[in-house]
């Protein structure tokens, strides 16, 4: 349990900490229950988050018009801290070429992507986040 070392951080600071991360989960629903994939991100005007999926993906049209939750942290078990986001809201798969034009610059790499990527955008309607400092070590995992 981590008891006091909790601290709940505001809206301005989760996004700031989550400008740093540059992976993290989508958590979306997949025959009526949640599914949880790893993806690269970027944040769009500090407050968007970007992901870059393959268009013929189950992903892609899973995410497209959904509400789904994002979430990414960092964790440094030697220091015993660390921070984890929340992001809730709706994603649409960027459609508009002068818009994906633009993203696509500044968005997340296409490490494993193709030019068939499309980029999905989560707008954050809710922003949620926790940072972690303590004297005793910070439990990851189960039962953490």
């Amino acid at each position: 349990m981590l008891g006091d070392r909790v601290r709940e951080l505001d809206r301005q600071e989760s996004l700031r900490l989550l400008a740093r991360a540059s992976v993290g989960r989508i958590v979306h629903t997949r025959d009526a229950l949640p599914a949880v994939c790893l993806v690269h991100f970027s944040l769009d005007a500090d407050t968007t988050v970007l992901v870059r999926v393959a268009a013929d993906s189950e992903l892609s049209r899973a995410l497209d018009g959904a509400v789904v939750a994002f979430e990414a942290d960092e964790i440094d078990t030697a220091a015993r801290s660390g921070w984890s986001v929340v992001v809730i809201g709706r994603s649409t798969v960027v459609n508009e070429p002068a818009v994906y034009e633009r993203l696509s610059r500044s968005g997340p790499d296409a490490r494993a992507g193709s030019p068939a990527d499309v980029l999905v955008r989560v707008d954050a309607e809710l922003v949620t986040g926790r940072e972690f400092v303590g004297s005793a070590p910070l439990r990851v995992g189960r039962g953490g």
